[in-house]
């Protein structure tokens, strides 16, 4: 009896890599792991964001919230001490800021290879621990091909707009859902948890849908 759970994230999310770890954690806890269906869902968190970016990060995150650069350095070293914990390694100061729709569509592309989960991870190793600039089209294919998938259907799809209706589903359920930021966990369609919950409350999330989906068969 497979339980299905949805994640709505963004690669350039910092807690959603953070969310990712702690739910994988958890996962491995759970008795019933091998019944799980996991399904990464697009979202972005700026969807008006330029393709390239100018300026350090943290100087966008300082422009983009009206704080001081040195308050915007002590958020990012915060973030990188919490990242640390769950075994992460950010080093904010050298990512490249910029639209994700295409790296978005870079995961759907993936899935039809059955490497959904792994180009979400290797998307936010890219961006968080290697400095990678995920909007630029021949990133995106080299680090495609990585996975196995074809760089010259990647740069196809890239071009031809491929997958993009797809990115636009996943962010028209997410409303429908009324999520409004991530990361964001659906559990079976039940319920949902918000952002990067400690592994303990994700378990026990895991655990309630679990009981949840037995309950209605019996």
């Amino acid at each position: 009896m497979p339980l299905t759970v949805e994640i709505w994230s963004d690669v350039v999310c910092p807690w959603c890599y953070i969310g990712k770890r702690r739910f994988e954690a958890a996962l491995e806890r759970f008795e019933h792991r091998d019944e799980v269906t996991v399904m990464w869902r697009s979202f972005e968190l700026d969807p008006e964001t330029a393709r390239e970016q100018t300026g350090t990060a943290a100087e966008r995150l300082a422009g983009k919230y009206g704080m001081t650069l040195e308050r915007a350095q002590q958020l990012h070293a915060e973030m990188t001490e919490r990242a640390a914990a769950e075994g992460l390694e950010y080093h904010l100061d050298s990512s490249r800021g910029g639209n994700t729709f295409d790296a978005h569509r870079m995961i759907h592309l993936a899935a039809t290879y059955g490497h959904q989960a792994a180009a979400q991870e290797r998307l936010m190793r890219a961006y968080f621990t290697e400095g990678e600039a995920i909007s630029v089209w021949d990133t995106l294919v080299r680090l495609m091909a990585e996975l196995g998938v074809d760089p010259a259907e990647a740069r196809t799809a890239l071009e031809l707009e491929r997958f993009a209706e797809d990115v636009r589903e996943d962010e028209a359920l997410a409303q429908q859902l009324g999520i409004q930021g991530v990361p964001f966990f659906v559990f079976d369609r039940r319920y949902g948890l918000s952002g990067a919950q400690p592994v303990e409350t994700m378990l026990t999330a895991l655990e309630r849908a679990w009981e949840e989906a037995v309950n209605l068969q019996a």
